[in-house]
This record gives structure tokens, sequence and C-alpha cells, in this order.
């Protein structure tokens, strides 16, 4: 991939008002922290918000020279106005629904989603963009929709192709159908589970393209020293079984003397085909918490021991080599 992503990415959906409001200086706070953390890359979409994480991220980088930094965002939704008074809390985020979600991944559809989200961002081009969520539109998405990236990508309108999604078999067909030079992988290489492992990251491999991870925390379930019945997974209730599994993995941790949340970011970053963790963060606090956790070490022992008692599969996060893409800085 023509570009190289900060090891630790900003999830901007949270600054959106993702389950519980957040206003606009808290959200401008939050950027101004992570940057001063270090984290150079920018993660965010027409969903998350309605497009008021758009917004707000493309405010809190302004004035920022422009060369230190990429943003991605997501294209397949469209955003209508919507007058009918309705709230967006069915689809996660606390704020008046003044528009709606419209699937389209027509050439058009695209296009006209990329010159809506730079408007939003107040840029005149974004360095990576993703077909979000195609899992249940994989024809459109094969016939029309990644070829528009390409297309965009061979008129330099932007830098890298990508696709963003959960699902790891639907990231896989995307990857053998070939053009791209990323995936964003939700939720599906993470501490507690790994099912990208088995044919998606084999398959990236083969094609040269660059994972980036995010969902690491699970929802929020691996996000704290000890996993909460009343957390979320899979943005809804903890299954009993997997309360179980990442208390045992929050108590192999401790023995270490690593919290959970630590090994959770610092566990997907140890494959050489990661290029990035993006992490989602709200406040201020979050952002310089996330930095301390990525630049605390944490022991090869830690490692070894969760590959013993059988909660991280044997050679998994660092058993493959990295592949032979071009890097250079944008």
């Amino acid at each position: 991939m023509a570009l190289t992503l900060s090891r630790l990415g900003f999830g901007a959906a949270p600054i959106a008002g993702l389950y519980t409001p957040v206003d606009d200086d808290t959200a401008a706070a939050t950027v101004d922290a992570a940057w001063d953390a270090g984290v150079r890359y920018f993660d965010t979409a027409p969903h998350y918000g309605l497009g008021l994480s758009e917004r707000r991220l493309g405010r809190a980088l302004a004035g920022r020279p422009r060369h230190e930094y990429l943003v991605s965002t997501k294209a397949g939704r469209l955003l209508v106005p919507d007058d009918s008074g309705r709230t967006d809390v069915d689809d996660g985020f606390a704020n008046p629904a003044t528009h709606r979600r419209v699937w389209d991944y027509t050439r058009d559809g695209i296009r006209r989603s990329l010159d809506d989200s730079l408007t939003r961002l107040g840029l005149d081009r974004v360095d990576l963009l993703y077909l979000h969520d195609p899992e249940d539109r994989m024809p459109d998405a094969l016939a029309t929709a990644i070829p528009a990236l390409i297309e965009l990508r061979d008129e330099g309108a932007i830098t890298a192709v990508g696709v963003g999604s959960k699902d790891a078999a639907a990231l896989t067909t995307l990857v053998d159908n070939g053009g791209l030079d990323a995936v964003m992988v939700a939720g599906r290489f993470t501490l507690l589970e790994q099912p990208a492992l088995d044919e998606l990251f084999p398959a990236c491999e083969t094609a040269a393209v660059a994972v980036v991870a995010a969902g690491i925390y699970n929802s929020g379930l691996l996000a704290t020293d000890v996993p909460d019945p009343g957390g979320t997974y899979e943005y809804g209730p903890v299954p009993p079984r997997i309360l179980d599994r990442a208390r045992e993995l929050a108590a192999v941790c401790a023995h270490h003397g690593v919290t959970l949340p630590q090994a959770a970011l610092h566990y997907p970053l140890r494959h050489p085909l990661v290029a990035s963790a993006v992490v989602g963060m709200r406040s201020p606090a979050e952002a310089a918490q996330n930095a301390v956790r990525l630049d605390t070490a944490v022991p090869e022992r830690l490692w070894a021991d969760l590959e013993e008692r059988g909660l991280i599969p044997a050679g998994g996060a660092s058993a493959r080599p990295a592949p032979s893409a071009p890097s250079p800085t944008p």
C-alpha cells in the first residue's frame, strides 16, 4: 500500500455520539489529544452520526499541515435529508436524525459519496477510501462499487482503495477479486477471537494487501481491566461464554502485570500484515490512555502463556512474513 499509517489510528465514530452524546468542544479536544500523542491516521465515515463525525474531524484537523496526517473515510451509504424528527438511536448514535442513510453501490453513488465526504471534511482529498459493509451486497460490490473505487484511485482522486467489514469471508472474496490496497477488519482479529487468520490473512499476504485492525476491544468488552457482564459485545449484550473467555484472558494478563486493554491493543499489531490498529476515542483521556497502552511494553512471556492455555492460536500473531508491498510516505 502506498501509504504509511500510524500504528495507532483514531476511530472517529465516538466523537459523533456513538451510544452517548459528545459535544463539539470535547470532540475537538479528543482529536487534539490524539494528535499530541502522535496519532497521524484518522478514520471516519458518513455513517458515523450521519456526517457529524466527518464534520467534527475536519474542523479539528483544519490548519494542521496536510502532509503530516492521513484520513480515511468510507463509501456505500449516501445521506439524504430527513425532516421526520426522528432520532438516530436505532443506528447507535445519540443525535437527531437530520438525514437518513441510503445504500448506493453504483459508480455515481460512490463518486457522490466521496464528494459529499470531502465537503463535510473540508478537504480536497482523502488518502484511503473504504467500501463500507459490503457483506450483504456482494454482487454490487464486485460489479460496480470496487471498480468505481479503483477508477478514483487511477484518476488520483484517492491514494488507496480499501474495504471495511466485520465479515472476514466477504473481505476474503473481495481481496481475491483483486484491486485492493487495504482491508479494515472489524472485530475479527482481536485478542478474543481471530477468524481472520483462517483465510483472510493468507489472501492478504498473497495479494500484498495491508490490514487495518478495528474493533480491537470487541465493542468495549476488552476495554476494561475486568470485563463487565453489563458491557457490550458485537454492539449488544455479552453472551456468558464470551464473558468467561474475556475474564480468563484478563486473569492471565494480570498475572503478567499487563492490563486486558493493553494486551488487546498490542495483540493485533504483532502481526506483520497489520499496518494500524484503529481505536474509537470519545475523550482526551481515552486518547491519552490508548497512547500510553501502546507505548507500554508487553512481556513476550504473556503471549507464550496465552498460547499454552489455548486462549490465542500458536504463532497466530507473528508467524507470517510481511508482504513485499511498497510503502512510501504520502
